[in-house]
């Protein structure tokens, strides 16, 4: 059976295994002029500026420092050091040493061999890249499914409230029908009764509706920056593998949380290794240079005694140089390279512990996602059903009414529940999609590489990492950090509820349209006599 959504449709479950392949598809449809107008563009909205993705990016740029703050232990390292001295007081028989100086060093040391330290180092940092950028990927699939999730509530939420609306204009005719019967005295000031209390009711939820409206706007304007306009259908869902079990399948190995966690796990292991060099010998080469100037201070000595007595002046600088090669063998350490190699041990274990709880938690999370989507596809169906049922259900009811074989109760009890089913179903097939996208998401299908977000070029994790990975000045520092997520401060309240002025003073002004005007004779809201 295919289950109409608006203009689109959700696409059954087939009984065949199916590719996600169409996955790319999904959201290929016409960009509309208005941002947030379409699911696309929500969604294409929420990748460029949503503030928890634009933050795990710079997390990630950060995670890319790791490979050349490691590779940069196995490097050449330089320094020079200048000096400025006067020498104020001297020492007994120093009449002929100078009295100032001028000196400067230049140093190189040029690590050989660090016990293969350096390159596990290299490789864990590497790893951890890995790891960031599955954990990336999640990131931006949640995302997505927020996004998608805040966009079906305000659908919903909008069809609750013109359903409840609807109800209360049936209510508000009811009642004035039954009033105008209890004139001729063909109802009992009872059946009146019963209509006042079932309008108050239906008010009530009006109220109740739009203030559940007010909180998915906000919400939808937290997650996606923008306030939402005119929202259309969403575009269909593709076909999804045939059981649960396919799917869990295909989770397992495409998930990028469950990715993530065996790159942690690889990083792990060789941060056992990079422990485990620090009681290794260690080989490097240095080399050395020197310059001395005592800026013509330096008076000489005299050489023999008597008539033979000379004066041989001394010279005024010297430059002095020095190359070789430098062993370390470390012999005793505390016991603290032992206690590191156990301790990355211990971290190992745990993450691969970690990733038996991930790999569980990916498994449960596609079986009961994949439910809850079949689930919600079958309650569509007994939903629509039910609608059916109860439409007509209520016009014979109200025919019998009308004969006075039925009593107004029976009337209002019909469209209670008409109204129930109809709330039902709306929001079944808002979580029929919405599971159905976190289906997507659990199976490594919902990114934006996968739903054809091509407005302009996707971010690449992988260009910030070429930049910097063989970096080797010490003075690029990279651009200085802007804000990307825009504020929403500024941004009007889509807000539809107001406060009552009898309880609060003046009513807060609604930012986009008002609550319809409630009947004088509500119970609700007017003060008891």
């Amino acid at each position: 059976m295919v289950i109409g959504w608006g203009n689109s449709v959700l696409m059954r479950v087939t009984t065949k295994a199916v590719g996600l392949a169409t996955a790319a598809a999904i959201l290929a449809v016409p960009m509309l002029p208005a941002w947030g107008a379409t699911l696309r563009g929500a969604l294409i909205q929420a990748y460029r500026g949503n503030p928890t993705l634009t933050g795990a990016r710079a997390g990630q740029r950060a995670t890319d420092e790791g490979v050349p703050i490691a590779r940069s232990q196995g490097l050449p390292g330089a320094s020079a050091t200048g000096t400025y001295s006067e020498f104020l007081l001297r020492g007994i028989g120093s009449r002929f040493s100078p009295t100032r100086n001028l000196a400067g060093n230049v140093n190189i040391n040029v690590p050989l061999y660090q016990g293969g330290g350096v390159r596990s180092a290299v490789k864990a940092a590497d790893a951890r890249v890995d790891s960031g950028r599955a954990q990336l990927r999640s990131t931006e699939a949640n995302i997505f499914v927020q996004t998608v999730g805040a966009y079906m509530d305000v659908i919903r939420d909008l069809s609750i409230v013109e359903l409840n609306r609807g109800n209360v204009r049936v209510l508000q005719t009811n009642l004035q029908a039954s009033k105008d019967r209890f004139q001729v005295g063909d109802l009992t000031r009872t059946d009146v009764a019963q209509s006042e209390a079932r309008l108050s009711i239906a008010q009530s939820q009006l109220q109740s509706a739009l203030a559940q409206l007010d909180s998915s706007r906000e919400n939808y304007l937290n997650i996606i920056g923008a306030a939402p306009d005119a929202l259309e259908p969403p575009p269909p869902l593709p076909v999804f593998p045939q059981s649960a079990a396919a799917a869990s399948d295909l989770a397992i190995e495409n998930n990028p949380d469950l990715i993530a966690a065996r790159a942690a796990a690889r990083a792990a292991s060789y941060d056992i290794r990079t422990a485990q060099a620090a009681r290794l010998p260690t080989l490097s080469g240095f080399a050395s240079g020197g310059y001395n100037d005592y800026l013509g201070t330096n008076p000489g000595t005299f050489a023999g005694s008597g008539e033979t007595t000379t004066f041989i002046p001394a010279r005024q600088s010297q430059t002095t140089g020095t190359v070789g090669v430098q062993l370390s063998l470390p012999l005793y350490q505390g016991g603290l390279p032992a206690a590191r190699v156990r301790q990355a041990k211990a971290l190992a274990s745990q993450a691969i512990e970690r990733v038996a709880q991930v790999e569980r938690s990916v498994v449960a999370d596609a079986r009961a996602t994949y439910s809850l989507y079949a689930a919600a596809l079958g309650v569509i169906a007994s939903s629509e059903r039910a609608v059916t049922a109860n439409e007509l259900a209520l016009e014979g009811v109200r025919a019998e009414n009308s004969v006075g074989t039925r009593n107004v109760l029976d009337v209002l009890n019909a469209e209670q529940e008409l109204l129930n089913v109809r709330v039902q179903l709306v929001t079944a097939r808002r979580d029929a999609y919405v599971a159905g996208f976190a289906l997507l998401a659990a199976l490594g299908r919902a990114e934006a590489r996968n739903l054809g977000l091509d407005n302009g070029p996707l971010y690449d994790p992988t260009l910030n990492y070429r930049q910097v990975h063989n970096s080797l000045s010490d003075w690029k520092d990279g651009p200085k950090p802007v804000p990307v997520a825009i504020s929403t401060a500024a941004i009007p309240s889509p807000t539809t509820v107001v406060l009552p002025q009898s309880a609060y003073g003046p009513a807060v002004p609604a930012a986009s349209r008002e609550i319809p005007a409630q009947p004088a004779a509500n119970p609700v809201t007017a003060p008891r006599k």
